[in-house]
């Protein structure tokens, strides 16, 4: 049973004519008759009986509501998907880390809004190995995030580096580490610190220095907002490493102060200490227009500005044209 047989079928009972379905359905006569005897072969009956016109049988009749639907979900699939091709869909959703959803994404979300102002956005604030999931599962249309190439591997994922920006460390005003103007690592590494909760790219990236290192992260309290981990370091015992995006309010801050990692002086660990963000969405994602829109703003009004800058101060003031 071909899709074509029951709509040639529809067409008959609409019209009680083979030639006029023929003409209805863009084919002749003769593909017609065939397409419903093989119809009629599939389901063991006939469907029509053969007179001056064409007029359905018992087994014909009970066919046709069924048919009748089929044929409308057929026509209603190829709507919304010709929509969705076009560029009409209700809402976009966006998953990112923290730091991106309040210093980067305000000025692409007004220019998208402006762009596609029918369309919903939807931004949700998430860790990067949730956001990678969630994008996975099918719940969100792209995620900007700490990359983990764990889960950003795959023929059917698109990744885009966006930027590179250094960890730095937070602490209060007067803790010791605070005479620092480059905090050494032998220095780091004999205070507790609050960090993110699983799930969150930069716990697993200062996890893994540490190990580089052979020493152990005192990781005395979790979190997952920036608010927090001012709140906490605030009180003058714990620090934080957090990447210079998150930085920017407690850079404005005269009871927090943030400095920059001193280069390692062993040659078995890497200089500095770094995240890499990207921009991740599917193959399939990135023909839609608004997806691919959304995709273009960011590289165009969020790049540029680490790009000149290496800091997002100055994404706060861009105009959006």
């Amino acid at each position: 049973m071909r899709l074509e047989q029951l709509q040639a079928f529809l067409a008959i009972a609409e019209t009680g004519s083979f030639q006029q379905a023929a003409r209805k359905c863009g084919v002749t006569q003769s593909t017609i008759s065939r397409q419903i005897q093989a119809l009629e072969a599939d389901l063991g009956l006939s469907l029509f009986h053969r007179t001056a016109g064409a007029t359905l049988t018992l087994g014909g009749e009970r066919v046709l509501p069924r048919v009748r639907k089929i044929c409308q979900e057929w026509r209603t699939i190829k709507e919304e998907l010709a929509d969705l091709v076009a560029g009409k869909q209700p809402e976009l959703c966006i998953a990112a880390i923290h730091s991106i959803c309040s210093n980067c994404l305000p000025p692409v979300l007004q220019q998208f809004c402006h762009d596609y102002p029918d369309i919903q956005l939807r931004v949700t604030s998430l860790g990067s190995d949730r956001a990678l999931k969630v994008l996975k599962d099918g719940l969100v249309d792209l995620a900007i995030v700490m990359n983990n190439r764990f889960l950003t591997t795959g023929s059917e994922m698109v990744v885009e580096v966006l930027y590179d920006e250094p960890i730095e460390v937070l602490t209060a005003a007067d803790h010791p580490l605070a005479q620092f103007d480059k905090v050494p690592w032998f220095e780091l590494i004999r205070y507790p610190q609050v960090v993110f909760k699983d799930g969150y790219g930069m716990q697993r990236l200062v996890q893994e220095r540490f190990e580089r290192y052979g020493a152990t992260l005192q990781a005395v309290l979790e979190v997952n907002t920036l608010d927090a981990f001012r709140g906490v370091v605030r009180q003058g015992e714990l620090i934080a490493l957090l990447p210079r995006s998150a930085l920017v309010e407690a850079r404005q801050d005269p009871t927090l102060a943030v400095r920059s990692l001193a280069n390692s002086d062993s040659s078995t660990v890497e200089s500095g200490l770094t995240r890499q963000v990207v921009m991740v969405t599917t193959q399939d994602r990135l023909q839609i227009p608004p997806i691919r829109h959304f995709w273009q703003l960011v590289k165009q009004l969020i790049v540029p500005q680490f790009e000149q800058h290496g800091k997002p101060q100055a994404i706060k003031n861009l105009q959006v044209r």
